[in-house]
């Protein structure tokens, strides 16, 4: 008689409780033997201990820095019939790894000799054993950024560092029928679209790294809008908004250092997709010499709807840390902040150079064809709609900070870039929706703050005084 995998006893009777294997295994043997000596044979008990569940034992990782090598994590296991492999859940609906991270499926370590993530993801590890059954563990992989690089791009004199407060720089309200946010998204608040959590298990943000100048180029395919380069310097690690496994925006913004006779450049691309070395994406843009205040071409478009780029205006945790610290920040935001409507007006101001709207504008009685640029200096009689692409917005002087300003201070930093530096409106989306990078060193609490303000809280402004040309950044 064999009595291989036995955990439990069955009833002796009705009623009776049962008796675990290794309780009553004595009992269950001397059966046997006397059994076996009553017939005069010969019984033999063989006993297999219970394995034990299998289950993914590492509760946390280490946070990393972009651009840096991973210190590194591994995922442990017991339990279950050894040896184990490790992967990454493909799930689309889960995040995957940090960009430029992998893990060995033999060892289960993670690994990367330079991250190019930034923000919280949130992937699902799965451990395997010999008999293929499955455990699995989420855990968060905080990644802060490096985006120190993107207060550097365009010059001092350009339109996206100049100040907009009347009582510094004297510009007025834009008293346009176009200008003012339309009615219907005035109470609509602000609310930081990124931070420091994952959302949905993906980083909250636009990510954006720095390449250096000798950054190889690879092959660019752009299967929808304008194409401005078929190959460049996009690293495989680049990180895209969303992850590769969004199906939103992906947005891929590669800034490419200075060197080897050749100025800073910035490429961007939207709806980005990794191909195992080379990209596609919907459409992208580029800024050869972000040095100088060029812009793209009127009406040509860029990754972004309203032909604007999206990296310098885009608010990062470097820049409001400054010299200080995730709890006490001591940085400065010089730059407007992009920002988002459910809908723009189908019309461009100086410096946006597209659109992508709804409604109409006349002039002298006369309908101003769509998707064309109109001037501040020369408004339009009428309009339909309002909210220009590429109009700036300072939060009014008569609106007081928020009380939790004096206990938020990475919000307080902000609002005070709203009154001197603005708000730009750069795309269509949730109305009061701003935008910045993912980073680990964001403080959600504090950014909960911003919504104290609602988009009734700013005012358009004239910057037509400060415009050079139409197709440079440049003021007076």
């Amino acid at each position: 008689m064999d009595l291989t995998n036995v955990y439990s006893a069955t009833k002796l009777k009705a009623g009776s409780r049962r008796f675990s294997a290794e309780s009553s295994l004595g009992w269950w043997i001397g059966i046997l033997f006397a059994c076996a000596a009553l017939s005069g044979g010969r019984a033999t008990a063989q006993v297999t201990s219970p394995s034990t569940t299998l289950k993914i034992t590492t509760t946390s990782c280490p946070a990393g820095t972009q651009l840096r090598a991973y210190a590194g994590c591994t995922m442990a296991a017991t339990g279950g019939t050894p040896p184990y492999t490790f992967s990454i859940n493909s799930n689309a609906n889960i995040s995957p790894l940090p960009e430029g991270m992998s893990i060995s499926a033999s060892t289960g370590e993670i690994t990367s000799s330079l991250i190019g993530g930034q923000g919280t993801y949130t992937p699902q590890f799965i451990v395997t054993d010999s008999t293929s059954t499955q455990a699995s563990k989420s855990i968060n992989i905080v990644i802060n950024g490096s985006n120190a690089f993107l207060h550097t791009i365009f010059p001092s004199n350009s339109i996206f560092h100049h100040r907009v407060d009347q009582a510094t720089t004297g510009l007025p309200v834009d008293t346009s029928p176009a200008a003012p946010i339309y009615s219907g998204y005035q109470s609509a608040t602000v609310k930081a679209f990124f931070g420091r959590d994952s959302y949905a298990s993906f980083p909250n943000g636009i990510p954006a790294i720095e390449v250096p100048y000798n950054q190889a180029d690879v092959a660019v395919t752009t299967t929808l809008y304008q194409s401005y380069f078929t190959s460049g310097p996009i690293p495989a690690y680049a990180p895209v908004e969303g992850t590769s496994r969004s199906t939103g925006d992906r947005h891929v913004l590669v800034y490419v250092e200075a060197g080897g006779g050749n100025h800073p450049a910035l490429y961007e691309m939207w709806q980005g997709i990794y191909e195992d070395g080379p990209w596609t994406d919907s459409s992208n843009a580029v800024w050869s010499d972000v040095a100088g205040n060029a812009l793209t071409p009127q009406g040509d478009g860029t990754s972004d709807a309203a032909g604007l780029p999206v990296s310098p205006l885009l608010v990062n945790a470097d820049e409001v840390i400054g010299t200080g610290t995730t709890e006490a920040p001591k940085g400065t935001v010089k730059h407007p902040i992009r920002f988002t409507v459910n809908n723009m007006l189908n019309y461009w101001v100086w410096p946006a150079t597209e659109t992508a709207g709804t409604g109409s504008c006349t002039q002298n009685g006369t309908t101003i064809p769509v998707a064309s640029q109109i001037y501040q200096a020369t408004p339009p009689s009428s309009c339909t709609m309002t909210g220009p692409a590429g109009e700036i917005y300072r939060l009014k002087a008569s609106v007081t900070t928020p009380a939790c300003a004096s206990t938020s201070p990475q919000s307080n930093i902000i609002i005070t870039a709203f009154r001197d530096y603005g708000i730009i409106l750069a795309d269509n989306g949730d109305s009061g929706g701003l935008i910045g990078t993912p980073d680990g060193r964001w403080n959600d609490n504090d950014l909960s703050c911003l919504t104290s303000l609602t988009l009734a809280d700013f005012e358009p402004v004239n910057v037509s005084s400060l415009m050079v040309s139409d197709d440079s950044g440049a003021t007076h």
